[in-house]
């Protein structure tokens, strides 16, 4: 059972260290998406930078959570979820992209399961 429990952990752990690290370097590039697109337009006219400089912050600090999830995953994956939340409600609130909103609220629980699983595997080794 340990066994499976750790392929399971590795699995989410790769997953959200990956994903992140990967969607964070896309917003220097938009080869997946423009990914200006989905900020609030409430949101755009209160930055004191430009949209797309505002995008490239925002992958900076999607890199750095995946590289956290993959170093420290019981950390990470909180910060994951977290921002995973953020971006959901930034959605809901603007009233558009809903489909995104619901389908990062389920990556944040995914992040939040990473999160208590690796709590539970790290207290079994220590």
């Amino acid at each position: 059972m340990e066994t499976k429990v750790k392929q399971l952990q590795t699995l989410l752990k790769f997953t959200y260290g990956l994903v992140p690290i990967v969607a964070g370097a896309d917003k220097f590039t938009n080869i997946l998406t423009n990914w200006e697109q989905y900020i609030n337009p409430a949101l755009a006219k209160m930055l004191p930078l430009g949209e797309h400089t505002f995008m490239m912050i925002v992958g900076v600090i999607e890199i750095v959570a995946g590289i956290i999830v993959l170093a420290k995953p019981q950390i990470g994956a909180w910060i994951v979820s977290a921002w995973l939340v953020l971006i959901a409600l930034t959605l809901i609130f603007s009233g558009h992209y809903l489909d995104l909103a619901v389908r990062d609220i389920v990556m944040a629980i995914g992040a939040f399961v990473l999160a208590k699983l690796s709590a539970v595997t790290d207290r079994a080794v220590a």
